[in-house]
């Protein structure tokens, strides 16, 4: 059990195509054809995950950048999301303190008027290249940013009919 003074997140690098842009940063893993888009406080937290630094020197970091009050809480709910993500080189337990957390947790005990953007990483999968090329996708297959192919309708998430 990692003691979460000393845990020392490593972000995950191989098998990635990465993008910086201003305000987010693209992640698309050729591994498992998804694409993340990370705001900028997940980013900046998944770019301190270097193996060297700690969850704790990672948040006054943060506190630093962005000249706000930053609890580490708020790094937790980012390196919680980049591990279920598969975007570190191992998901990690967080302290029993911070297990648990969800966004709405972390606005509470922050308060609404944090400065600081809560870390927000949204994924979706890759359209396969026959998917691409007709723009809509068959039967079982993700409908998330797509259409479904004629005789098909988007449920959940996924085409279902004969297409």
């Amino acid at each position: 059990m990692n003691n979460h003074k000393t845990t020392k997140p490593r972000a995950r690098q191989e098998d990635l195509v990465i993008q910086e842009l201003p305000e987010e940063t693209l992640v698309y893993d050729l591994k498992r054809d998804r694409a993340h888009c990370l705001n900028q406080t997940a980013a900046f937290v998944w770019r301190r995950c270097d193996g060297r630094t700690t969850t704790s020197r990672i948040a006054q970091a943060l506190k630093e950048e962005t000249k706000a009050p930053v609890d580490e809480k708020l790094v937790w709910l980012a390196i919680d999301q980049l591990g279920r993500n598969h975007l570190l080189q191992e998901r990690l337990t967080p302290p029993p303190t911070y297990a648990g957390l969800n966004r709405r947790d972390v606005m509470r005990a922050l308060g609404l008027t944090a400065a600081v953007a809560l870390p927000v990483v949204a994924s979706i999968v890759a359209p396969m290249p026959a998917q691409a090329a007709t723009g809509c996708a068959s039967t079982g297959q993700s409908c998330v940013g797509i259409t479904c192919c004629p005789g098909c309708v988007c449920s959940s998430g996924t085409c279902t009919g004969t297409c």
